[in-house]
This record gives structure tokens, sequence and C-alpha cells, in this order.
């Protein structure tokens, strides 16, 4: 299949359709839009070609022709045809069922018939971790160029393990703060609800805070440049900032690993998972994954000399 992805007309302007409303709705990085209509046309030069192959009428690109058994063989093609590793086959169906849930939001088909479809098993690894020494960088980098909203933003999210769309989200309703307990309601992945517990440190961070925002303030940070909601392109602009003066790499979503990271030293599974928001525990179970210098010295330990 050649790499230049040539499509229809009709494709193409079902993909731009679709890219537009992403684009005017949510605050997504233009990288990953474009991402997203790669993905689509390579989808899209694959069924025509499917369709029309030993055809004499031309079949078009349309969501409402598209069924289940068509994306199941889509899959399949990119295992064993041309032997995709399963984290690009798993973005690409991640994006056909992104594409196909607007479809059936937008009332052009029906039925999401990409529900059904399964993503394709691959070997889970660790994600990257930071050390002490690079969170204690990373805070005395804020700290030491950041204002206070930056700073309280950073140790919420090394204290709560929230996605950052989930701190952009924050509200100062969702906040409850007490002498000795506080805990954040947050809604996350697939409209879940959840209620994270606010230790001491990021509780006293709080107060602070929310002692400087306005009393009519609706959300817990604000975008600078516009005034209202931060928007997680705005928040991973911010860590990143601080990564550089911290001389890191890092993302933003690293900050959610190191607080799984510390708190599976200490906290049993399943709590981790409830408060993290994982619906399984095979996602919480990255965390105490050893390395193999860990398992090393497990079996050091019985060794006879």
């Amino acid at each position: 299949m050649s790499s230049s992805h040539r499509i229809s007309g009709q494709a193409e302007e079902w993909i731009q359709r679709f890219i537009f409303d992403l684009r005017t709705k949510e605050d997504l990085n233009p990288k990953t839009l474009n991402h997203y209509a790669s993905d689509l046309r390579h989808f899209a030069q694959w069924i025509e070609t499917s369709w029309n192959e030993h055809q004499e009428q031309e079949t078009l690109f349309d969501p409402a022709k598209i069924a289940t058994p068509m994306m199941i063989r889509y899959r399949e093609f990119m295992q064993t045809v041309i032997s995709l590793k399963p984290t690009t086959i798993n973005r690409r169906l991640n994006t056909l069922k992104r594409f196909f849930f607007w479809a059936t939001q937008e009332g052009i088909i029906s039925i999401n018939v990409s529900k059904p479809v399964k993503l394709v098993e691959e070997e889970k690894t660790s994600p990257m971790r930071m050390t002490d020494w690079d969170e204690s960088s990373l805070v005395g980098a804020v700290q030491k160029f950041g204002n206070l909203r930056d700073q309280t933003l950073i140790l919420l999210m090394l204290h709560t393990g929230l996605r950052s769309m989930e701190v952009c989200d924050v509200t100062l309703k969702d906040i409850q703060l007490g002498k000795r307990s506080g805990n954040l309601h947050v809604i996350g992945k697939r409209n879940k609800h959840r209620d994270v517990p606010l230790n001491a440190t990021i509780r006293n961070a709080l107060e602070i805070y929310l002692a400087t925002l306005p009393e009519n303030s609706e959300f817990l940070f604000v975008s600078e440049k516009t005034g209202g909601r931060l928007g997680e392109r705005g928040l991973r602009y911010i860590i990143q900032k601080y990564m550089k003066y911290a001389k890191l790499e890092f993302s933003a979503h690293d900050l959610r690993h190191r607080f799984g990271y510390v708190m599976a030293e200490r906290t049993p599974l399943h709590r981790l998972a409830q408060i993290m928001g994982h619906d399984s525990l095979d996602t919480t179970m990255i965390y105490v994954q050893a390395t193999q210098a860990d398992l090393q010295t497990e079996v050091e330990k019985i060794a006879w000399t």
C-alpha cells in the first residue's frame, strides 16, 4: 500500500469534517489532529482499495457503509500483511473508535460499529520514572521561577496523580478542605466520578492559593491569556517550561506516573487504583513491575555464597 494514502475527495471531506469538529470543540494539540487525519486516510485508502478491487463501478468511503467485520479485517491486515507494531495498530484503532463515536453522536450512523472491535494485545512496559532528585529539581525550579498558580498546579499533580484533563476541569466547588483531611471530586475518563483524598502538603498549598483567587472564580486554574479555564495545551506548556528550567525531560503525564510509583511503594494496589481512577488493577500493576536489576537482587538473596 502506498504511504501517500491516496483517497477519494469524498473520503477527504469526511476526514476534514471530523478534524474541524475536534479543532473547534476540543483543545487538542495540532500534532494529535494530524495523527488522526493520517490514521483515517490510511483506513480510507484500505477500504476504498478493498471495495473497488475487481469492481467496475467505484465505491467511495462513507461511514454509513462501514461494518464491524470490515474493521476487524483491517486490524488483521495491519497485523499480518504489513506487520505493524501493536502500539501503531492500537493507535489507529483508537482513532477509528473516536471517529465512529463522533459519527454516532452526530447522527451520521445509528450504531457505533467500532465498539466491538478489540485492540491487539501489547507487552506492557513501565512508564518513565522520576527519581526523588528529579522531583526535587522540578519543585525547586517552579518555586524559583514560577508564580503561585504554577507552584500549586505542579504540587497538585505530584500529590494527587490527576490526569491533565482532570486538573484543567477542577472547579472551586470540587474542593473540600478540613483541618486534618480534604478531598477533591474528580470527573475522569468516560465521565466517571471519584473522590481523591488530599494530603497535608497539597491542602496547605491550596489554602494559600485559594485565598488569592477572586470570589467569583469558577475553575481552580485559569489561563493568563484568556482569563478562562486553563486548557490541556496550556497545562503542558507550563509543565515543559519548568522541566526545561530543571533540565529534565518528562511530560505532564509523567507527574501522574510519579504519584503512582511513590504510592505503590506503600499503598495496596486496589486502593491506589481507586485513587487514580483505573478501571483495572492491570493498569495499576505497571507501578510495581520490577527492573532486571531488582530481580537480580532478589535471586541473590538465596545464593549459597
